[in-house]
Order: structure tokens, then C-alpha cells, then sequence
């Protein structure tokens, strides 16, 4: 599932959130409040300044946030949302053998 790290003031989240809800791409809400201190120190660690930005696992779905996510279709969405699923399944077959 798609991770969007957003604020509640920003209108380009509420723009990637919009644009995945009219694909019915599911994702999780991940709100950078004071009191959030895990998903600010994700985004700092990765060294991000701005949001949205959109993860799969701790992988960075789209580089360039809102813009970079519309830039996709929403088949394009869903088919790297599979690739990525896919890969992490053969890592963790290769990883049991």
C-alpha cells in the first residue's frame, strides 16, 4: 500500500490524496505533526523538504511528489504498485530457501 506523508495545510497533498481517491488507489494517510516525530525523522533522514511525498514500503514511490504522481496514469500506478509486490515476494522466497 502507498505511504503519503502530508501535512493538513498543504494543497498539493490534498491534490495527490484527491488524485489517488479518483484512481481508487488505496494509500495511508502518514500526517508530519509535531507529535510525529517517527515520520518527520523519516522524511528528514531521506532528505526531504517538501511534501507530498509518496512511499511504498521505504521506497520512494515517485520522485517530485504531487506532480511526479499525476504525471502517471492510474494503470501505470497500479502496474508499479504489482512490480514492487512482485519483487518483494521473490526477495523473500530467495530469502527462506
Amino acid at each position: 500500500m502507498l505511504k503519503v506523508y502530508t501535512s493538513t495545510t498543504c494543497p498539493w497533498c490534498e491534490k495527490a490524496k484527491s488524485y489517488l481517491k479518483s484512481g481508487s488507489i488505496p494509500y495511508e494517510e502518514i500526517l508530519l505533526t509535531d507529535d510525529n516525530t517517527e515520520a518527520i525523522e523519516f522524511m528528514t533522514s531521506r532528505g526531504h523538504r517538501s511534501i507530498p511525498q509518496i512511499y511504498i514500503d521505504d521506497s520512494l514511490f515517485v520522485v517530485g511528489g504531487y506532480q511526479g504522481l499525476s504525471n502517471l496514469t492510474y494503470d501505470e500506478i497500479k502496474e508499479k504498485i504489482v512490480e514492487h509486490q512482485t519483487t518483494v515476494n521473490q526477495i523473500n522466497q530467495l530469502g527462506s530457501l
